[in-house]
């Protein structure tokens, strides 16, 4: 698979974990998933204004947040031409959001960061979480994935009450 990524890190804003290891990340995560169509994914490292912005424009909450997908194509979705690359989505983190976060749940800002990415995908994939039993679902999926990437440290496993619609998501 070549996977196309086009990352874009605002200016002033440093993302804790470097280019090269997002875009592994989120082949491992395609991979992993069964993607077997090549995919563009636009990945946005920006400042808690900007994702602040976004999430009222987009969700209509008025507050920063740490992760916001906004999906395109599914790669299983018929009107793709064979061989054509599925757009599937941008994703848009906030570093120091979530590096205020990760001290909550105990983990470092990078591996904060990891799991967001990882949860951002899963949402571009189809996944979600307002429904209590299709968290469970999405949770265990990030937790098997992020066990498969290279961590600062150990990740306690995602509960549902951590990602749930309007706690922190």
């Amino acid at each position: 698979m070549a996977h196309e990524y086009d990352i874009s890190v605002a200016d002033g804003v440093t993302s804790p974990i470097p280019e090269d290891e997002i875009c592994s990340d989120c082949d491992l995560v395609l991979r992993e998933e069964g993607v077997a169509r090549d995919c563009m994914v636009s990945i946005s490292v920006v400042d808690d204004d900007r994702i602040r912005s976004l999430n009222d424009e987009w969700r209509g909450r008025d507050a920063a947040t740490d992760v916001i997908s906004l999906e395109c194509e599914r790669p299983d979705d018929p009107d793709l031409a064979p061989g054509e690359p599925c757009e599937l989505g941008d994703i848009v983190l906030a570093p120091t959001y979530i590096a205020s976060q990760s001290a909550r749940f105990d983990t470092t800002p990078g591996d904060e960061f990891r799991l967001l990415l990882v949860h951002g995908m899963l949402h571009l994939l189809g996944y979600d979480h307002v429904r209590e039993e299709d968290a469970v679902v999405m949770e265990a999926r990030e937790d098997e994935l992020l066990g498969m990437l290279p961590l600062d440290a150990r990740i306690a496993p995602v509960h549902v009450t951590r990602h749930r619609v309007g706690v922190d998501e």
